[in-house]
């Protein structure tokens, strides 16, 4: 057995900013190597930022990520890191014949590169292009068919991207033909509440089947409605776990491994399962013994709860779009109400409470324990607070369009909207929306009312989980002997809310539980009416629910991006037509 010291740099880049992710690079292979490292690696599309979506298709994009790729491996060398090798995903094309039909123009391509000694020594592209869920990949890119092998002191290191992991066969198959003692994995895999335990899971698994060590390095940080939560880790040849990096924080995990020897005359396979062998070799030789640093299990602070996963996913999904984006504030309307509360709540813990501007805009029904709750929240957390009465909007608003019935109610909100953006466009505060996901689904959210806003912080959070979530922020400050941030009557738990308003002819449901169950069954698992009553749910209620969202499509149309944190959220995951009229 050879012992080998291996980083798996868990980074944050930026879309469309390769010259900052080289600096990055640079910086953490920098710290690979004063750590005594022999190889590190670093997430998928490190260069480029991922997801790019259609950058991939601009000719222009792909050669900057072709050039930066380049000039990163001489400017690893000019800087004194040359000897070490460094792995890096970015975008590429396919070399050779012209694309074929139906394929991407310009045949890009999500690749990985081996860099060594100032140039590219390696490069192989991904196999299995997912197009599920948030992923278009056959939209973007074209398949790879080599398998990049990387002999580093005696032993055959492996390498794949991401989905060629989670499907069967493919490089994990061509991997174990190599005789390979270790496949390590560049990753952009974006959360999903509790994808952890399927992620160790799935690496366990695949170690047992091919023998061999599995590596596996994932980006953190927020890209617009997808959030990485990192989780790198190390499992060996049995599936134990060897080291694992920290949620939602940048981290090097450095570990020692002890890997097999190749196999004499391993080097002349060329060809297997359809994959051609590409191979690159540092030494042949075995490095003498060392000290073996001590493994890293868990993160350095305690593990997270499910709760607070969640809730540490929102804030760096609000952190992230807030700084990439180049904004240093938000804005966000405080009613008094939970969903506001635990926005304002998530963007000071993302932002720095003095950079939350909490609107206050009392109205003719605003009653003084609701103004008085969000009075209570600004203080504290110490938001800047602004104080902004629509009164007179809304009688501007009456004296041009005479409204009854239930369109008062969103002549009251739209006046909010109006004067939320006003504010936005005078003084560049980005502002968050802050309608949950049972509203949205349903269309209790109004246009240019409550969907107003850049980013919303809760948009995959149901009900129920946004009680959850506040009941947890404040249970933490209070163990650690910190006035909880959001007033008790904001957590208390309100009637279904605008119900009676959207459809008063049907009875309004026992509790948020039984609609949010409701509309997870419909929406996460695409379930029909039948099933949904034969599962125990009212006839009525099912039949007046899939109304309500199927009619609201439009509205989520118009709503802003949001972090995912579910298997299906209202977005990318979930795409019905507007005009439709399939009734379930």
């Amino acid at each position: 057995m050879v012992q080998l010291r291996i980083a798996l740099a868990q980074t944050n880049p930026t879309v469309g900013d390769l010259e900052g992710n080289c600096d990055s690079v640079v910086a953490h292979a920098r710290l690979a190597s004063d750590a005594g490292a022999h190889l590190v690696v670093f997430p998928e599309m490190v260069v480029t930022g991922y997801s790019v979506e259609d950058l991939a298709l601009r000719d222009a994009f792909v050669s900057a990520s072709v050039k930066a790729t380049h000039a990163l491996a001489e400017r690893l060398s000019a800087e004194g890191l040359g000897h070490l090798p460094v792995v890096v995903g970015f975008l590429s094309r396919r070399e050779g014949p012209g694309p074929r039909f139906g394929q991407p123009s310009g045949a890009p391509q999500n690749s990985l590169a081996v860099l060594h000694h100032g140039r590219i020594r390696l490069a192989s592209a991904k196999y299995h292009l997912p197009n599920y869920g948030v992923f278009d990949e056959f939209r973007y890119f074209v398949s790879g068919d080599t398998l990049p092998v990387l002999r580093l002191h005696g032993v055959d290191i492996a390498f794949a991207i991401c989905e060629d992991l989670w499907q069967d066969g493919g490089p994990v198959a061509a991997a174990a033909d190599t005789g390979a003692g270790m496949l390590i994995t560049l990753n952009g895999s974006p959360y999903e509440r509790h994808k952890d335990d399927v992620r160790l899971g799935l690496c366990q698994r695949r170690a047992r089947e091919i023998g061999a060590a599995i590596g596996y390095v994932n980006m953190t940080g927020g890209q617009d409605d997808l959030v990485f939560e990192g989780d790198s880790l190390i499992v060996d040849a049995d599936g134990e776990l060897v080291a694992r990096a920290a949620h939602f924080e940048e981290e090097l995990l450095v570990t020692d491994v002890r890997l097999p020897r190749a196999l004499p005359g391993s080097d002349q396979l060329e060809r297997t399962g359809g994959f051609r062998i590409v191979r690159y070799t540092v030494s042949d030789q075995p490095l003498a013994p060392y000290e073996a640093r001590r493994p890293v299990l868990t993160p350095r602070r305690d593990p997270l709860s499910d709760l607070g996963e969640v809730y540490t996913a929102l804030v760096t999904a609000v952190r992230d779009h807030v700084r990439k984006n180049g904004f240093t504030s938000v804005l966000v309307g405080v009613s008094g109400g939970v969903d506001s509360a635990l926005t304002a709540t998530i963007a000071a813990d993302a932002v720095g409470a003095a950079n939350v501007h909490a609107v206050l805009m009392p109205g003719p029904d605003t009653g003084d324990g609701a103004l008085g709750d969000a009075e209570d929240l600004i203080k504290r957390l110490g938001l800047t607070r602004r104080l902004y009465p629509v009164h007179q909007l809304i009688d501007a608003l009456k004296s041009a369009v005479a409204v009854e019935g239930p369109g008062r109610r969103d002549r009251l909100t739209q006046a909010r909207g109006a004067l939320v953006l006003a504010l936005s466009r005078e003084e560049g505060h980005l502002v968050l929306a802050t309608g949950n996901k049972s509203e949205l689904a349903t269309g209790m959210c109004v246009h240019h009312g409550d969907g107003v806003g850049a980013y919303a912080p809760l948009k995959d959070c149901w009900k129920t989980l946004v009680w959850e979530l506040a009941h947890w922020r404040n249970a933490r400050d209070a163990k650690e002997g910190r006035i909880p941030p959001i007033p008790g009557r904001s957590v208390s738990r309100d009637p279904i809310g605008a119900w009676d308003t959207v459809t008063p002819e049907v009875p309004v449901p026992p509790a948020y539980e039984v609609l949010d169950a409701l509309l997870d069954a419909y929406i996460g698992t695409d379930q029909g009416a039948a099933a949904l009553v034969a599962a125990g749910f009212d006839a009525d209620l099912v039949r007046h629910v899939i109304r309500l969202v199927d009619r609201a499509e439009h509205k989520r149309r118009h709503y802003p991006p949001g972090p995912k944190i579910t298997k299906r959220n209202l977005g990318r995951d979930r795409r019905l037509p507007i005009t439709n009229r399939w009734l379930t």
